[in-house]
């Protein structure tokens, strides 16, 4: 049997959350044909992750729609997984989705709100993320601000929603930065799922900060999101045992797996 795909997002008590988790779950549903995907969430959403693994009879992999490996993918969810685990089954947790290739999606999100080849040559680049109190997710974030950086060839400056500073200092010396280094106009690029509260916390400290920016969309379910759920999927079902072997993989196209970085 097909292993169930559980993506597990960490909910919110802003409504567009949970409605845009409801869309890649559906979009990688519809490129994974044959294979049962589910979606739960770590807090404030039903199901919680626990719920859905205790309904959950077969063998699982969990897919976190996380971009970086901190607290929740270090212990928070292992340790549910644990809780909640069954004998006779076999459950495994993937790698989170800001590991795949991305860097393209952000690029893309920006085009789509106006940021065009000739605006970009004079823009400066916020990419905003949540921020982590794991050193090690919040480097990651940087190294994928590096990567945005080298595709589009324009500065790109780290703002941590969760760590603005006071009257939001983080992001008024990102700015300055940013235009020290010649940028004319400032653009910034959420690392997020989701619209919500702390996406807009940010869009608020950048009107005052540097107003007239321009505002790109989260990644929501773009085709770029889908591909890193359906790679995760087939490589932490591959590389363990399952109780019964996964359909051939060959009957996704492989275009599903070609990164776009």
């Amino acid at each position: 049997m097909t292993p169930t795909l559980l993506l597990v997002a960490h909910g919110s008590r802003d409504a567009r959350f949970p409605a845009t988790a409801c869309r890649v779950r559906d979009a990688v549903a519809a490129t994974l044909p044959g294979v049962d995907v589910r979606l739960a969430y770590l807090d404030l959403n039903a199901p919680l992750v626990g719920d859905a693994l205790d309904e959950i009879a077969g063998d699982c992999v969990v897919v976190p729609l996380l971009f970086a490996a901190g607290y929740h993918q270090k212990i928070d969810l292992p340790a549910i997984i644990g809780e909640h685990d069954r004998r006779g089954r076999v459950v495994i947790r993937s790698e989170v989705i800001g590991t795949f290739p991305l860097a393209n999606a952000l690029a893309e999100r920006l085009s789509e709100a106006g940021l065009g080849e000739s605006a970009c040559r004079r823009a400066g680049i916020i990419l905003s993320a949540v921020g982590s109190s794991d050193a090690a997710a919040d480097r990651h974030v940087r190294r994928r601000a590096i990567e945005l950086s080298t595709l589009l060839n324009r500065p790109v400056e780290v703002v941590f929603a969760t760590k603005l500073g006071h009257r939001e200092h983080q992001l008024r010396n990102a700015v300055r930065r940013l235009r020290a280094a010649g940028a004319d106009r400032i653009a910034l690029s959420p690392y997020f799922l989701s619209a919500g509260l702390l996406t807009e916390r940010v869009e608020a400290a950048l009107d005052v900060h540097a107003p007239g920016a321009l505002v790109a969309g989260p990644l929501g379910a773009h085709r770029d999101i889908v591909d890193a759920v359906c790679h995760h999927y087939w490589t932490a079902a591959s590389t363990r045992t399952m109780s019964a072997k996964a359909p051939d993989q060959e009957s996704v196209s492989a275009a599903t797996f070609v990164a776009r970085a």
